[in-house]
């Protein structure tokens, strides 16, 4: 019986930072250590799709370097056979300590591996049975194949997520992708009037592209860019003939969001003034935020209900959001960048419209 070729555990780890780049969803449970341990021993025990050899939790934590080190398929198939078994004793320090079933099982196979389409589950078993039950896709697997060049893995591993991830995680990658320095020159924002501005790379000036592309043309009927600014109150664009019509005091000095989109309605419709906050690490639109900026927009004479509150996200799995969520203010708005169609309204049920789930639906 021949094993599959395999690598190090080490280069595992570097290969795994290249197949999930940032923005993929759970990306920290596919490219830790822990995951690289996981694809090791997968790989070493021959746990591959269609081989019908599969790894359990028990055969990653007790997986250790001198037994990582013996490498003839007759050394791995007796790990293979035994190192699931009670009373197993490895040959060596493991890896993990006996109680590290939960980031191995829960959080890196079950929360990562398997959603991105790396792992698949043994089907047929009992949740209570204790029989190993997870292997690796096989041409994830493949990805692994030591004698893969450095080009060839990097084509390799562009084709297999082109044809694994989801179309939402595609566009997370793509997005962070468009904010990578390019001979210095930044990401280019494209307004609705036509003009571009540059702003320098990075996770913020990428959310703050999507929403002046993306989420204006969505959203507004009649979109204009009033104000952005960026990282170190640095003013990227601002339109001080519209601010004055609206009789809006913009300065920098005034503590303004990081954009003010301003959609000019059409007809009967009246203009709705969009105060938006950029997170790509923190700073969403709480309770204490809105009320202030909604201050900046009735001192002007603007209507209240004719003001907008949104926070701006890459997208729904960044740490970002999960750690602010609890944040945010009623009465606005949350969206994503990686989903540009949807929108989270947090609503606060003082309508006088809106009384029961059924009026939503």
């Amino acid at each position: 019986m021949t094993l599959p070729p395999y690598v190090d555990r080490a280069t595992v780890h570097q290969r795994l930072q290249v197949i999930f780049p940032e923005g993929m969803p759970q990306r920290n449970y596919c490219v830790r250590e822990v995951a690289a341990s996981i694809v090791f021993t997968m790989l070493y025990v021959g746990a591959v799709e269609t081989e019908n050899r599969w790894v359990g939790p028990k055969q990653v934590y007790r997986m250790t370097d001198l037994q990582a080190s013996q490498q003839t398929d007759v050394q791995r198939m007796a790990y293979a056979n035994a190192s699931s078994k009670p009373g197993f004793r490895p040959k060596g320090k493991t890896w993990y300590q006996d109680n590290s079933r939960e980031p191995i099982r829960d959080e890196s196979i079950r929360q990562g591996l398997i959603p991105n389409n790396a792992v698949i589950e043994r089907a047929g078993l009992s949740t209570t049975s204790g029989k190993p039950r997870y292997a690796l896709r096989a041409d994830f697997g493949a990805l692994f194949n030591a004698s893969l060049s450095a080009k060839t893995f990097e084509k390799a591993a562009e084709t297999w997520r082109e044809q694994h991830l989801s179309v939402t995680a595609l566009a997370r990658t793509v997005l962070l992708r468009r904010g990578a320095p390019t001979a210095g020159e930044g990401v280019l924002v494209t307004f609705p009037n036509g003009e571009t501005r540059r702003m320098a790379p990075g996770p913020s000036s990428i959310i703050s592209k999507a929403v002046i592309e993306e989420f204006a043309k969505q959203y507004l009927k009649n979109p204009a860019v009033l104000w952005v600014s960026e990282s170190g109150a640095k003013v990227v664009a601002r339109d001080d003939q519209l601010a004055a019509q609206l009789k809006l005091k913009i300065s920098a000095d005034r503590n303004l969001p990081d954009i003010i989109l301003v959609d000019l309605g059409a007809g009967d419709r009246q203009m709705i003034l969009v105060f938006t906050e950029v997170v790509a690490t923190d700073g969403p639109v709480t309770s204490q935020r809105r009320e202030a900026l909604l201050r900046i927009a009735t001192d002007a004479g603007f209507p209240a209900e004719r003001v907008a509150f949104v926070t701006a996200y890459l997208d729904r799995s960044h740490q970002a959001f999960r750690r602010t969520i609890p944040e945010l203010a009623w009465r606005s708005f949350a969206w994503f960048a990686a989903e540009p169609e949807n929108l989270l309204v947090l609503h606060d049920g003082k309508s006088e419209t809106t009384k029961t789930l059924d009026d939503w639906l």
